[in-house]
């Protein structure tokens, strides 16, 4: 998913990360957070806000989130990036990231649970302008590489423990 992420870096499209809760989305959008830095963006360029942190519990509407975010843009020629984890938990959020995308040098990324960002309700938000990046559980396979990585013994074990507890990381 992070080579997806990166392989649209820069492009001028929303990218909407989507998937069930706790699949990992947010940790994705921490890892392309690192990904930036380690790749020369400074940190003052990257916007990120967690609507599910209380930390942002101020911003209840799009018209918060639109000064939040433009507050921190101070030099508009350069690039800033935005990642916006849980952005269904703000009313009109599609107003506040269309505006950004139209009218600032930006690159910009949402999360959200796939009961509220469907795909058939992100073409009209957006306007047609992002790429869906559609998470799912771990396989089987990357569920043992997560739990046990590099050792294959018990496979047995490790199907039972991934048919009780599904693919959801912890």
């Amino acid at each position: 998913y992070l080579n997806q992420l990166i392989q649209f870096k820069d492009k001028p499209l929303i990218k909407v990360i989507t998937g069930i809760r706790r699949c990992g989305k947010s940790t994705l959008l921490s890892l392309f957070n690192n990904y930036l830095i380690e790749n020369g963006v400074r940190e003052e360029n990257i916007i990120r806000i967690n609507f599910e942190s209380f930390d942002f519990d101020h911003i209840s509407n799009y018209k918060e989130m639109y000064t939040y975010i433009n507050d921190r843009i101070v030099d508009k020629k350069k690039k800033y990036y935005i990642l916006l984890d849980e952005v269904q938990m703000i009313p009109s959020w599609e107003r506040t990231v269309n505006s950004f995308l139209v009218d600032a040098n930006v690159d910009i990324y949402i999360t959200g649970s796939n009961a509220y960002l469907l795909s058939s309700e992100l073409s009209t938000l957006l306007s047609g302008r992002y790429v869906e990046i559609k998470m799912q559980p771990l396989s089987f396979k990357e569920y043992i590489d997560f739990i046990n990585p590099g050792n294959k013994d018990n496979l047995h074990g490790l199907l039972n423990q991934y048919l009780t507890f599904g693919g959801i990381p912890t």
